[in-house]
Formats: C-alpha cells, structure tokens, sequence
C-alpha cells in the first residue's frame, strides 16, 4: 500500500496529520509530507480516516 497526495488540491488543511499522526505531516509550505511511504497494513483503517476526511480530496491510497 502507498498514498499518493495530489499537489494540487492539498491545501494544508492538516486533517490527514491529526488522523494518522508519524505518517503525514503539514510543511511550513502548507503542503503536506508523506513521512512514512510504505505504511504497515495495520495503519490502514488510520489511512483510510485521512483518505476519507480531506477536505480538498487530495489523498488516495493505492494496493500494490
């Protein structure tokens, strides 16, 4: 599993860093940073709550 976040609707809103906090972070760019690429599965219903809870969409996870 991988995210992916599209640049340009990220907004830096920091929804996805308050749901799964160690994997995301918001820059002082007001973009966000993946800090964790290759999340563990077990991190998967966290992933999903930021996925699903941007505001702007700009998230998605992807199964490899």
């Amino acid at each position: 599993m991988r995210i992916v976040v599209d640049r340009d609707l990220c907004q830096g809103h920091g929804v996805c860093e308050s749901e799964a906090p160690g994997v995301f972070e918001v820059g002082k760019d007001h973009q966000v940073v993946v800090l964790d690429t290759a999340p563990s599965e077990d991190r998967r219903s966290e992933l999903e709550a930021a996925v699903r809870f941007c505001p702007t969409h700009a998230l998605s996870l992807v199964d490899d």
